[in-house]
């Protein structure tokens, strides 16, 4: 994990540097959920806290580390947002666009204004903010890797409340994800609400048609 990018954008006189990603989008289960940061631009000067070094794309930290990270990220950061889209948005207009919808929901719930986004993947569409896209961002961008780390906790986190509403499913342990565990419930107890009836809730055949 790199702060070439940050530094270069800086050089060119951009400022406020917004990382972006989401979480959830595989999952069979609750929202999809994004997060932006930014960091203020005297962050990325000089000595790095030794922290920084532990950033990276969330999929590879324990979640005990994502909560870790979270803190010290929330800590040093000018600014926040979170953004979600619920599993009936997900299920009327496909997880592509719910996904975007997200992602522009959490670039609206900063304070300030961006001068510019970086995101994860592909450009974000309905923007009105000079963006980079970038591949496998989340393993190379320091700003987007730590936009990962939030939204997943925050995902996280918001699961194993659904857990206690929705109980029987696992959704502490599988975050809502097509565990075998997660399978069987399903089999065993139906969808509850807040299932994505769009997605293939069942390995062999669709549960819900």
């Amino acid at each position: 994990m790199g702060f070439k990018i940050e530094d270069n954008l800086h050089r060119q006189g951009l400022a406020y540097l917004a990382g972006l990603d989401e979480v959830g989008r595989g999952s069979l289960f609750g929202p999809v959920v994004a997060a932006s940061i930014i960091f203020p631009p005297a962050f990325f000067q000089g000595k790095k806290s030794s922290w920084t070094r532990e950033v990276a794309d969330s999929k590879l930290l324990t979640p005990t580390k994502r909560v870790e990270l979270t803190r010290m990220i929330l800590e040093v950061a000018c600014c926040f947002g979170i953004g979600y889209a619920t599993h009936q948005e997900i299920d009327q207009m496909n997880i592509y666009w719910a996904t975007q919808l997200a992602m522009q929901r959490a670039l609206a719930d900063l304070s300030l204004k961006p001068d510019m986004v970086l995101v994860d993947g592909y450009p974000l569409k309905g923007i009105n903010y000079s963006q980079m896209a970038v591949p496998q961002g989340d393993r190379k961008v320091f700003s987007i890797a730590a936009a990962s780390i939030v939204a997943k906790v925050f995902r996280d986190r918001l699961l194993e409340v659904l857990d206690e509403l929705y109980p029987g499913y696992g959704l502490s342990k599988n975050k809502g994800y097509g565990t075998e565990a997660h399978y069987q419930a399903i089999e065993k107890l139906g969808p509850c609400l807040l299932h994505r009836k769009s997605f293939k809730l069942l390995r062999d055949r669709m549960l819900i048609r």
